[in-house]
């Protein structure tokens, strides 16, 4: 899809679809009512629109204008829009205009204390995700056809935040689609297949690892956790040199579980479906290190995928196993459902080994997340306040939402083992998703790393007004907005 800026008059610029965002008690602009002879003027004085969060009102001009349809798109209270709400307001426009094709042009809001720049740039991010299609296997599929070209009014000025908001939506479009295929259509072997395409096309540095390269990496963790699958596990590693190489590193290390049966700890059959979506984290990551090779920002950066699927059978790791991880770390299977935590691990600590100086790591990790924060904020765990503070500012201007949970050193001693370092879980219901993060905290050393767990955002299961039922791509934005606060040296 196409995106340019324009400096046209909004009356004059020849689209399919006008969109015009209002916010409460905001009157529609003067150039393009008085062209459609005060139309929309009377909608919102008949009140047929409000400018009410993701309200719309679509407005044939019958060719008045330049533009074939107006829409106007409610932004809500001035007071209540954030970056999060900007994006999901367009997006939630883009869904409602049943677009066909064609060519989509936009004019931009005066949001208290955001340049128009960033304006344009959530603006693009909303309409490129809402507009992208999530492919599906049907035969009988009748596909609509895609949008063309995103026109946004205001031309040089927000030109440099269209550019950026089309590479992150792109890139969260990339982790979604990837996020989207079947356990059987993205097995580890597919995903590091995907991975080497993602890296010729961007110009990234790429090694992959099979069953006897993780062997010999010393990846028992991972190793486990492949036991009892018929595929392969694969350990993909990709290289972004944007300060030539010498460092430092940041590491981006994600989970790729293409399928989590829940192991000899199986989980229960209802919704077990959905567990395609565990590699959600590796597809952030591949979705991170694309948009990170097309910005450019100067310095190093390591994206990291430990791969397999999580499967039963006789051969299988077992509840009460003792496995050591590539960190020297011994630790005992309480469950084989906790099993990204141990894949983490041996990802971390491969980072930690080739010289990261800074960690980020996402994750479907636990179920207790959506008990702690339900779906509205992904959790943070670290071992470093100050890089934990970085990484959710990093959030919060990407329009992504994190929480930071605790790390006092007692929650640690919530997973001993009287028989290994750690294990794998801790006590039933308490703390779990603390319990999760500090787990992979314990294979990094002082390395400062930040875990966010997205269980609760990855994907959804039923369709809204901002996006169908699916995954979400959650977390790209973050892991690249750090990555351009560490080009700059904010560590």
């Amino acid at each position: 899809m196409e995106v340019l800026t324009t400096q046209q008059p909004l009356a004059k610029i020849v689209a399919d679809l006008l969109i015009l965002p209002l916010f409460q008690g905001g009157r529609p602009p003067a150039e393009v009512d008085g062209a459609l002879g005060g139309g929309l003027s009377r909608a919102v004085e008949a009140g047929d629109f409000a400018g009410e969060f993701g309200q719309t009102l679509i407005y044939y001009t019958e060719g008045r204008i330049g533009a074939r349809r107006v829409m106007l798109l409610g932004l809500g209270a001035e007071s209540r829009i954030d970056r999060a709400r900007l994006r999901r307001a367009f997006g939630i426009g883009a869904r409602a205009s049943r677009q066909k094709g064609g060519t989509v042009a936009c004019a931009l809001p005066a949001v208290p204390g955001l340049p128009a720049s960033e304006t344009a740039r959530f603006a693009v991010e909303g309409l490129l995700h809402s507009f992208h299609p999530l492919r599906t296997l049907k035969t009988d599929q009748q596909a609509r056809p895609p949008v063309e070209r995103i026109l946004v009014s205001g031309g040089a000025e927000v030109e440099p935040g269209a550019r950026l908001g089309q590479i992150l939506a792109e890139a969260a479009n990339l982790a979604r689609d990837l996020a989207w295929l079947p356990g059987n259509r993205l097995t580890a072997s597919d995903l590091a297949e995907k991975a080497r395409e993602i890296c010729r096309e961007a110009g990234l540095d790429i090694e992959v690892y099979d069953r006897e390269g993780c062997r010999k990496l010393g990846l028992g963790l991972l190793l486990a956790v492949n036991q009892g699958s018929r595929e392969e596990p694969r350990f993909i590693v990709m290289r972004y040199r944007g300060a030539g190489g010498k460092g430092p590193w940041l590491g981006l290390v994600g989970k790729g579980i293409t399928f989590d049966s829940g192991g000899i700890s199986i989980k229960p059959t209802e919704n077990m479906w959905d567990m395609k979506y565990d590699m959600s984290g590796a597809a952030a990551v591949l979705g991170a290190m694309q948009a990170i090779s097309r910005l450019k920002p100067a310095c190093d950066v390591m994206g990291i995928i430990p791969a397999t699927d999580n499967m039963p059978d006789g051969g299988a790791y077992k509840p009460g196993d003792v496995i050591s991880g590539l960190s020297g770390k011994t630790v005992e299977i309480r469950s084989t459902d906790a099993e990204g935590r141990l894949v983490l691990a041996d990802g971390l600590a491969y980072a930690v080994s080739k010289g990261c100086s800074r960690l980020i790591t996402v994750s479907t990790l636990t179920g207790a997340v959506r008990i702690a924060l339900g779906p509205v904020r992904f959790a943070m765990v670290s071992n470093d306040d100050r890089w934990e503070e970085l990484v959710f500012q990093a959030a919060e201007e990407a329009g992504e939402k994190g929480w930071r949970l605790p790390h006092d050193q007692e929650y640690y001693d919530l997973f001993k083992s009287p028989i290994a370092d750690m294990a794998n879980t801790g006590q039933p219901r308490t703390a779990g998703t603390i319990v999760g993060g500090l787990f992979l905290m314990s294979h990094v050393g002082d390395t400062p790393c930040v875990h966010l767990d997205i269980a609760a955002q990855a994907y959804q299961t039923s369709d809204d007004a901002y996006q169908q039922a699916g995954p979400t791509g959650v977390a790209v934005r973050t892991m690249v907005q750090a990555a351009l606060r560490f080009a700059e040296g904010r560590r």
